[in-house]
């Protein structure tokens, strides 16, 4: 499977989530990739991060700015700039920026997804804040997405 060309632009104006305090920009596209891989950027407001959840594919975040709390598995640990995490296909999981400042990662997705769809559909359900399980799961659905629990705080 072959690669098409892509350059991704340092002034495109992100895909906002502001009840997660999310802001992403799809750096390569799924398709792009053939389908292959994702590979996003987020920056994360002090005190923010996604609700537990799961899906299909493979996470490696890569912490470029700040510290997060990571819950992979049940399991809860920090990182901090430099670090990397590789969160397993199906794995619950969810973190939280610890930062006093807005933190970044940089995210690669496998296989990869439609990101920009995903998020700006995210950000549509979330426009008046997080809503109940039942909401968020249907529209995740469509995705394979299952939402298991709040966000972490931040401790």
């Amino acid at each position: 499977m072959s690669f098409s060309p892509w350059h991704s632009r340092r002034d495109e104006e992100p895909i906002r989530v502001p009840a997660i305090g999310l802001d992403l920009f799809v750096r390569l596209p799924g398709p792009v990739s053939g389908g292959t891989l994702t590979l996003i950027e987020t920056t994360n407001q002090p005190g923010f991060g996604p609700p537990l959840h799961r899906h299909a594919e493979t996470e490696v975040f890569r912490v470029l700015t700040g510290r997060y709390l990571f819950e992979v598995d049940g399991k809860r640990f920090h990182t901090e700039a430099g670090d990397v995490v590789s969160v397993p296909g199906g794995t619950p999981h969810a973190f939280v920026n610890v930062s006093d400042e807005p933190a970044r990662q940089l995210i690669l997705i496998l296989p990869g997804l439609d990101a920009t769809a995903f998020f700006t559909g995210l950000g549509a359900v979330m426009r008046d804040g997080v809503p109940d399980r039942e909401v968020l799961n249907a529209f995740g659905q469509r995705w394979g997405v299952e939402f298991l629990g709040p966000p972490l705080r931040k401790e």
